[in-house]
């Protein structure tokens, strides 16, 4: 750490109030999170192993942990029981057999597109709670900052992870067809 240019006060209300804010948004994106997957017998380790395989197209069980912010052992023995519904598979790469990569199964795929088809039927205090500042603003907030501390934290190759997952995202996610909202590279 490089020479102090706060006091231990500051550092520790910094601190506390990140933490706050933190504990407050998770609690809130996770009430939000566990009503959509509800119908789906999914949890949340479950759903978001799924979103990172789908969007990695081909992920490692390392790259599912480092993305999800999970454990190795939890990445993997989600991804098992996933594998174990058809909606996930394992496999090796001829040239990569030290590490074990898992895809979406076509039944999966198919459960993602149904689970994002039927986003809005539940409600979404997150999103509710941002539209006042995209009315004003007329965008999202972007969290810039707070992706400099995340970035700074867990580093670029987590940053070029999680950028690469939301641009797969972008690129497959048609909004002129609301019939199919989660469309696969092959199909575009």
């Amino acid at each position: 750490m490089s020479e102090k240019q706060f006091s231990p006060k500051e550092a520790m209300i910094f601190s506390q109030r990140v933490a706050q804010m933190s504990k407050a948004l998770w609690k809130a994106v996770e009430k939000d999170w566990q009503k959509w997957i509800k119908p789906y017998d999914l949890n949340i380790n479950e759903h978001h192993i799924l979103w990172i395989a789908y969007h990695l197209q081909g992920a490692t069980i390392s790259d599912v942990a480092k993305f999800g912010v999970m454990h190795v052992s939890t990445a993997f023995n989600f991804s098992k029981k996933l594998e174990q519904r058809e909606y996930l598979y394992f496999y090796k790469k001829e040239d990569d057999r030290r590490n074990t990569y898992v895809s979406v199964t076509e039944k999966g795929e198919q459960l993602l597109i149904e689970m994002n088809e039927n986003y809005y039927n539940t409600e979404h205090g997150i999103l509710d709670g941002s539209l006042p500042i995209k009315d004003l603003y007329g965008k999202f907030p972007e969290f810039l900052e707070v992706m400099s501390v995340i970035r700074n934290i867990y580093g670029e190759d987590f940053m070029e992870i999680f950028e690469r997952g939301f641009k797969n995202i972008e690129d497959t996610f048609e909004e002129s067809n609301q019939d199919s909202p989660l469309l696969s590279a092959q199909e575009k």
